[in-house]
């Protein structure tokens, strides 16, 4: 688990980097983007999707070693495996991010592969608060102290995206 997310926040790193040598435009441009090209396909095939894949199994392989019963009484866990499941389609999608950049296709801005990059970060702390608190959490605090880290994130990345193009000029 500790791979994939690791995985994943590099990535999107990768992608703002990307990105940005697509804006500059310059000579050097071409140089960079061949090799982030590189580096996101080998990070995400060698590995965020087979630490995904781990992930998964062992997670299942948990599930099952502790019985259907106690699976069927642990809603915590039920919340938790959703929030894997969308993880894991944000991961894939990252995929056809990295074809869409290979081909030359602008995805996003820089300052929206920014905020993209706090997605990870927000299933982290819901999957990690429900592992670790399980039963005794209130679900309406928990996912209102997500939402609340999403909006500090967002802002977060707005101001230092404005201290950016200020200290630019």
């Amino acid at each position: 688990m500790v791979a994939w997310f690791a995985g994943l926040f590099y990535l999107i790193r990768l992608f703002v980097y990307h990105e940005e040598a697509l804006e500059a435009n310059t000579s050097d441009s071409a140089i960079l983007i061949k090799q982030y090209h590189i580096m996101e396909e080998r990070l995400f095939r060698i590995i965020v999707r087979p630490a995904m894949g781990f992930t998964w199994i062992f997670g299942l392989l948990l599930i099952y070693s502790r019985g259907w019963d106690w699976f069927k009484e642990s809603y915590w866990l039920h919340l938790k495996l959703l929030l894997v499941f969308m993880l894991s389609g944000y991961t894939e999608h990252n995929a056809s991010i990295i074809k869409k950049l290979i081909s030359g296709q602008r995805v996003m801005s820089s300052f929206k592969f920014r905020l993209y990059n706090e997605v990870p970060t927000l299933f982290l702390l819901a999957i990690v608060l429900l592992a670790v608190f399980k039963n005794l959490l209130n679900f309406g605090y928990t996912f209102g102290a997500i939402i609340l880290a999403a909006l500090v994130f967002f802002f977060a990345t707005k101001w230092y995206r404005g201290l950016r193009l200020k200290n630019k000029k």
